[in-house]
């Protein structure tokens, strides 16, 4: 946990010492009996943003955006309960949140976008991509999963010693205070948050299978994932084969080397490099 925590400070203060722009727009959209707050950055064809559990926009793509701006209209959302999003009794689910996702996008009349998550924002964008395949263009996947399985047993059981209490006195708590609308919501929201890990989860193999849109996979080589079943589900996307003896595939898959889950996002340069070679053939 320590470790965990020690990678969480160090990304978070990375990325508070990046280029900072203001949004073009941001605000409130009514999304199925709470709200959900967004920054619009940029112009050009939609990209979605969607962050990691407890983060923010600028703790997750503070050093992203900029870059990604330059070309883009850049639609970053703060998922229930995050960041300026206002906490919710609602129940805290990928389906839900994936239906947000769709919500945020009708109230900004974009028909349809590409879509990056990473972490929980990834299992949200694998949810949206199976909920809504007209309302997708392209998908990217940082350092993520669709099902609990996908995850090494090491990470599943840490979330069974979660307690609120650890999260107190550490940059997560920081970032919550520095933008939360109600900031006696903390303890709550962890609560919340560790209930939602807790459950297992699996958009299915079937329907992974079924997207259409072309997948951009990243990963660190060691963030927990677990490789075996990363290559199963870049094979559903109809990765893995021969390509000097077939055409290439639609989707790709990064590995990127001697990176966690938590530094694979700070690795700017490099998920920009993927990005934007994945993105400028729409």
């Amino acid at each position: 946990m320590a470790i965990f925590l020690t990678a969480i400070s160090l990304f978070t203060t990375s990325q508070a010492i990046g280029q900072k722009i203001k949004p073009s727009r941001s605000g409130y959209a009514p999304v199925n009996g709470t709200k959900v707050y967004f920054e619009v950055y940029g112009q050009g064809k939609p990209i979605v943003l969607l962050h990691g559990a407890f983060y923010t926009i600028e703790m997750n793509w503070g050093q992203v955006i900029p870059a990604l701006s330059k070309t883009r209209k850049v639609i970053a959302i703060e998922m229930q309960g995050h960041g300026h999003s206002p906490y919710s009794d609602r129940k805290l689910d990928i389906v839900t949140l994936a239906n947000d996702v769709e919500q945020v996008m009708n109230y900004l009349k974009v028909d349809s976008a590409d879509v990056a998550g990473y972490s929980m924002g990834g299992s949200v964008a694998y949810q949206f991509a199976v909920q809504f395949p007209k309302r997708l263009k392209k998908l990217v996947i940082i350092s993520s999963t669709y099902k609990s399985s996908g995850w090494l047993p090491v990470i599943n059981s840490s979330f069974k010693d979660f307690k609120p209490e650890f999260f107190d006195n550490t940059p997560l708590k920081a970032g919550y205070d520095a933008v939360a609308p109600d900031k006696t919501k903390w303890r709550s929201f962890v609560k919340q948050m560790i209930a939602f890990a807790d459950v297992t989860f699996d958009v299915g193999d079937s329907n992974i299978a079924h997207i259409s849109s072309p997948v951009l996979l990243i990963s660190g080589d060691n963030d927990g994932l677990d490789k075996v079943e990363l290559m199963k589900t870049y094979q559903l996307l109809g990765g893995g084969i021969a390509a000097d003896m077939a055409p290439m595939p639609k989707s790709q898959l990064a590995i990127v080397p001697s990176q966690g889950h938590v530094s694979v996002m700070m690795q700017t340069k490099t998920i920009l490099g993927y990005l934007n070679n994945f993105l400028k053939h729409n």
